[in-house]
């Protein structure tokens, strides 16, 4: 058995008959047939059944026929392999991702992938999660970074980061004066809150069902500063990521807190469609994400003193 016997078995089956794969091919009809011969004699069995012009694979054919598609999927592996330790990378990467990630995450990540990637063109576009999905599947796009889990068997997800969110408002606010707040004070406030269809949006809807109570929505979006905005304004509070409010709880603009008895968090990963092997695009930005990662605030500090988080701008708890 060898390769062009391999080409041979794929191509009939693609086409149909003998004749046609031999067009595929571009070789005559004779030599397709006396080449299924010669690997029907070494098998001792039928590769295929005919039936008039017509053929019909046989169980034997058939594992040759898989034998053939992992060979030659194993090629092209290996070729663009060879390619991409070559060169570094070309073309345009399209990326799909929240509002918070798009503006907080994928900065650091990127200049870091480009220091090394010079000749890669990249394209960002914000979405609620279920957009971005959309957006992979068809091709749109070809990695993302999303809240997860993602009911989503057609896709791969790789989780990097865990964020955790906050009730966030404006230091006059009734609950930023104490020190602990129970979700049954949350009874009657106004929110602001990222709209429906993303994982955060489905978190928070999930918290509030949970906990029997019935938010006072006045306003959805899914762009975090426009929430940040409304809230310092004092048309509301918000739960959301911390990573997308430390500099305003730093200058005093708004006060964070954690709700008691939930630490609500989301999980963040990489997305994208399955295939073959690991694209090289998304090992390179793997390889930047982690480079960067320690220059992310994903989640308040852990150590605690006098109400405090030592390090960190203060977090009532």
């Amino acid at each position: 058995m060898d390769m062009r016997q391999l080409e041979i078995i794929k191509a009939i089956v693609e086409t149909g008959s003998f004749t046609a794969a031999g067009e595929k091919l571009h070789v005559a009809q004779s030599a397709i047939s006396r080449q299924v011969l010669l690997l029907e004699e070494e098998l001792g069995e039928p590769v295929f059944y005919r039936i008039g012009r017509r053929v019909r694979i046989t169980p034997a054919g058939d594992a040759i026929l898989k034998l053939s598609n992992r060979v030659f999927q194993d090629v092209q592996d290996t070729l663009a392999l060879i390619n991409d330790q070559q060169e570094s990378l070309k073309g345009t990467l399209r990326l799909v991702g929240g509002m918070t990630v798009c503006l907080y995450v994928f900065p650091a990540v990127l200049a870091e992938l480009q220091r090394v990637n010079h000749q890669l063109d990249l394209k960002i576009t914000a979405g609620s999660s279920d957009k971005c999905v959309d957006n992979l599947r068809s091709g749109i796009a070809d990695l993302g970074l999303l809240t997860l889990p993602l009911e989503a068997p057609d896709l791969i997800s790789v989780p990097v980061a865990k964020e955790e969110l906050l009730l966030v408002m404006e230091p006059r606010h009734p609950l930023a004066r104490q020190r602990k707040i129970y979700p049954s004070e949350l009874e009657g406030q106004s929110f602001v809150l990222f709209e429906r269809g993303s994982n955060t949006r489905r978190l928070l809807d999930d918290f509030f069902l949970k906990e029997g109570l019935e938010p006072q929505i006045v306003m959805e979006t899914e762009n975090v500063e426009i929430i940040k905005a409304m809230v310092r304004t004092a048309l509301g509070v918000a739960i959301i990521p911390y990573q997308s409010v430390v500099t305003e709880v730093t200058n005093g603009q708004l006060c964070c807190n954690r709700i008691v008895g939930h630490q609500l968090t989301r999980e963040t990963g990489w997305i994208y469609p399955k295939t073959s092997r690991l694209p090289r695009t998304v090992a390179e930005i793997l390889k930047a994400f982690n480079r960067v990662q320690s220059r992310f605030q994903f989640s308040p500090g852990l150590s605690v003193q006098h109400g405090k988080l030592k390090g960190e701008p203060p977090l009532k708890t």
